[in-house]
Parts: C-alpha cells; sequence; structure tokens
C-alpha cells in the first residue's frame, strides 16, 4: 500500500497492540511505573483503569515485557469464563497438569502446591487479567480467593486487573466489597492532551521509519484532535485511512481536507454534512495506477 511510498518499514498506525510503538505519554508511563513499583511490594490487588482505545491493551503487553526473569507470570487476555475455567486457565498458563475429570477443591489444592514451588524457588507470581470488566462476578470473587492462598510472612500471588471503567461499577457491588478493599493501588489512564498527540503521532511515524519532515500539518492535527478527542486507537483509525488518501492521490502529506474526509468515513463522535465514503479512497487508488501504468508504458 503505502509503505514504500512514504518509506515505512511497518504499517505506522496499525490497530494490533505492538510493544514497539509504545510511547512514554505521561500518563501511560505513569501506569507502568505505578504497575512496576506496586508489584515489587507484594501485596494485593493491583487495577487499571480506562476508556475503550486508550492503550489498556498494549500498556499490559508492555509489563510483561517489562518484568525480570524473578516473575513467573499468568496472562488472561480473554476472561469471560466461569469461575472453574478460570482456575484452570491459570493453571495452564502457570504449567500445572491436570485432568478435566479434577473438581474446583482438587485444582484449588494442585494450583497452591504449584505456588509453593515457584515461591520456594525465588519467582513472583503475577496473574494478569486483560479486559476484567468482562469477568462474571462469580469469577471476581474467585480471583480474590485464590489471593489467600499464601505463606506465613507473603502472598503466593498478585492479580493485575485491566479494565474499562465497568469494572468499577462491578467492584462497588456489595458482594465484593473484600476484594474492592485488596486494591492497593488504582490508576485511571487519562485522554491525550494536545501535546500528548503531536508526540504519539511523530513517535509512531519515527518507530515506522519516517524521521525527515511532518506528514500531518498543525492544522490538520488540530482537526485530528477534536475529532479523535485524544483517543489512541480512533487516532490510530483516522491516520491510516488519510494516508491512503495521500497515497492515491499522490500527494507528500496529509491535507486538513483529507483528514476531514478520514473523519466523515468514520463514526468518530460527530457527522458532518457530507458522508463521503470509502469511495474516496478507492477512486484515489485507481487514479494512481491509471498513472502509474501510463508513466511505465511511456506514455506520460
Amino acid at each position: 500500500m503505502y509503505l514504500e511510498y512514504f518509506k515505512f518499514n511497518e504499517l505506522p498506525f496499525g490497530l494490533t497492540p505492538n510493544v514497539g510503538f509504545f510511547c512514554q505519554l505521561k500518563g501511560h508511563q505513569e501506569a507502568l511505573n505505578v504497575l512496576l513499583f506496586s508489584l515489587r511490594s507484594g501485596e494485593g490487588f493491583i487495577k487499571i483503569v480506562g476508556e475503550v482505545g486508550l492503550g489498556k491493551t498494549l500498556l499490559c503487553r508492555k509489563l510483561l515485557n517489562s518484568l525480570g526473569d524473578d516473575y513467573v507470570t499468568a496472562y488472561i487476555p480473554n476472561p469471560d469464563l466461569n469461575s472453574l475455567e478460570l482456575r484452570k486457565a491459570i493453571a495452564r498458563e502457570l504449567g500445572v497438569e491436570f485432568s478435566t475429570s479434577q473438581d474446583q477443591h482438587e485444582l484449588l489444592t494442585l494450583l497452591n502446591t504449584k505456588l509453593l514451588e515457584l515461591h520456594q524457588a525465588g519467582k513472583r507470581i503475577i496473574v494478569v487479567i486483560d479486559e476484567a470488566q468482562a469477568l462474571p462476578l462469580e469469577s471476581l470473587e474467585a480471583v480474590r480467593l485464590l489471593t489467600n492462598l499464601e505463606t506465613e510472612k507473603a502472598k503466593l500471588l498478585q492479580v493485575v486487573l485491566f479494565g474499562q471503567p465497568e469494572l468499577d461499577r462491578h467492584l462497588d457491588k456489595p458482594n465484593l466489597r473484600q476484594l474492592k478493599q485488596r486494591i492497593t493501588f488504582s490508576y485511571y489512564l487519562p485522554l491525550l492532551s494536545r501535546e500528548d498527540m503531536d508526540t504519539y503521532l511523530f513517535h509512531r511515524l519515527a518507530i515506522a521509519g519516517h524521521t525527515t519532515g511532518s506528514l500531518f500539518s498543525k492544522k490538520t492535527r488540530k482537526i485530528l484532535y477534536k475529532a479523535s478527542k485524544g483517543v489512541p486507537r480512533v487516532i490510530n483509525i483516522l491516520c491510516h485511512k488519510a494516508l491512503l488518501l495521500a497515497y492515491g492521490a499522490g500527494e507528500s502529506k496529509v491535507t486538513p481536507k483529507m483528514i476531514k474526509f478520514a473523519i466523515r468515513d468514520s463514526d468518530v463522535g460527530f457527522s458532518p454534512k457530507k458522508k463521503y465514503g470509502l469511495w474516496v479512497i478507492g477512486a484515489g487508488f485507481f487514479i494512481a495506477s491509471i498513472v502509474f501504468l501510463y508513466w511505465s508504458m511511456g506514455i506520460i
């Protein structure tokens, strides 16, 4: 597509959480610092909450990559599991061997034995649950009960919950008050500021291989920020579409008009009077292809 055209090594605004693109924005770096500090303390639950599209999964993966060899982690990316399924998922992540016929009590005994073995080997065990707002209430309680596994001096595992604001509403329920009391560290991911967004754009473009000049003018970035409201996922979607338009039109930069077209083609919170749709991008590609064909044949 536009990789060679803009001399990118990879797509700068892909939606897959890629830790290679992690940007040390104030909010995300503060969240990572809170996580690393609280994990070293060895007590309680840790909770990171943020709206949809703020980069929680990327932060989660960055955390996992930042932990040393003295940590053993169980990563649960899809927590829509009942209590038994959740315990089995954690057991598998920790390398516990069990049969499908074993009940919850037997599984818990095996888990406790494994945790003790890891603890005696000097390991710290961390359970990291992404999209924790999807956990059924009974499973949240099952997670709390797992943290009751301990020696005389230390807990055998810590739990990190990444979730949307719905997670807080779950934790406000009376039957989960014991879990809520055990959350010793919390952090709320903020929306990107206007300055953060500029840093974010330039960082991702540089990582992708673009190191000279700016592909987005100040006016273009102003329009982009107003439309995205500082949400990284929305920024990525709009920038990707705008770069496709620039490539299709044979332009070296994204113009304000192009970013507006990208906004009109996306449901990002407001609706301009006209909606141009993806046909604009397709038309741009078609024109660019015809020009290239004629040029290669020596016609132009």
